[in-house]
């Protein structure tokens, strides 16, 4: 099992990691998205039958972890780690939807790029022989997530056009050392980058600078152009991030135009939906994986993909005392086996 260590940030494996299978679990609104016929399991009561969203969260999770190991060809007693993470404070979807596997976990916290961070995380503890099978998993809740970071449901309030709109979703993923069609060929770990930005309602400005960072990165790291890639495919930019994003690689030479992608504009229709900007959460880049991404690389119909789920760096407590939404990306190299 070869690990290499490249450029400034960046990690290859020579071999030996694989993605096994993916698990998806969304509500009735991404249900009614662009992407609703490819979701694994759909939860038409946004409580998930129970008393309050947070708990609604936790069962996102089990839902999901159950649907993994039923498309996957290991057992709970086959998984050394789970990596997992969610948007609530101390990760308590996190902590409460997992505890009945009693599979050893790590908890992570990158906001809406978790899933990147849990992908990385497990294809290092593989390739270094503390595993065979890890899960790496993601989640969010559009009212628990409200309910922390913004304002009630019941208060009404009104979103900017730059809004976007957090995925009520769980991804799973089945990370192995045992050959599969779809492999991790390497990981660009982001840091943080902060262009000052303070408006809440503003995420895609707020993370776009730090994929701009990741992507140039990556691409120095790698000795590659952009064109490496089928698609570089950031996590929730939205369509105002995304903007930004283009902008700031023309000026630093790089075009990314023809083969990008961002999994918050590919969730939701944002007219039909009002979604805004798009889609968020650490669920959005989950669920698009590995309803979407996934299949399109284990069809063929993408070789290699650069992986950017972006996360804003804020909480309640940061953001009322004015300072400003710093941002990080952490970026996944998967290819065909």
């Amino acid at each position: 099992m070869g690990v290499i260590m490249i450029g400034k940030q960046s990690v290859k494996f020579d071999k030996g990691i694989y993605i096994e299978a993916t698990a998806t679990v969304v509500s009735e609104k991404e249900k009614e998205g662009p992407l609703g016929k490819l979701f694994d399991v759909v939860v038409e009561d946004p409580m998930a039958g129970q008393e309050n969203w947070e708990k609604a969260e936790s069962k996102l999770q089990e839902i999901a972890v159950d649907k993994l190991f039923m498309k996957s060809s290991y057992k709970k007693e086959d998984v050394r780690y789970i990596f997992a993470g969610d948007l609530l404070g101390q990760l308590i979807a996190t902590s409460f939807g997992l505890k009945r596997y009693e599979i050893p976990i790590f908890g992570l916290y990158g906001a809406c790029s978790t899933f990147a961070e849990g992908l990385s995380l497990a294809a290092i503890t593989i390739s270094s022989g503390a595993a065979d099978n890890v899960i790496a998993l993601a989640s969010s809740h559009f009212a628990s997530a409200e309910k922390q970071f913004r304002f009630p449901l019941e208060y009404g309030n009104q979103r900017p056009e730059s809004s976007t709109w957090t995925v009520t979703g769980c991804g799973a993923a089945m990370v192995t050392k045992n050959e599969t069609p779809v492999r991790i060929a390497g990981i660009t770990t982001g840091k943080i980058v902060d262009y000052g930005v303070k408006d809440s309602m503003n995420m895609g400005a707020c993370m776009a600078p730090a994929a701009a960072d990741l992507i140039e990165t990556n691409l120095k790291d790698f000795g590659v152009d952009a064109s490496y890639y089928d698609r570089i495919i950031t996590g929730d930019l939205g369509t105002v991030g995304r903007t930004i994003l283009i902008d700031l690689l023309a000026e630093k030479g790089i075009r990314i135009q023809d083969n990008f992608m961002d999994c918050g504009i590919e969730i939701y229709d944002s007219e039909s939906q009002d979604t805004k900007a798009g889609g968020s959460g650490c669920g959005c880049s989950a669920v698009t994986f590995g309803a979407y991404i996934m299949n399109h690389l284990t069809t063929g119909k993408w070789n290699r993909i650069l992986f950017i789920p972006t996360g804003a760096l804020l909480s309640t407590v940061s953001y009322n005392e004015g300072e400003s939404v710093p941002g990080v990306a952490h970026g996944v190299v998967i290819e065909r086996s």
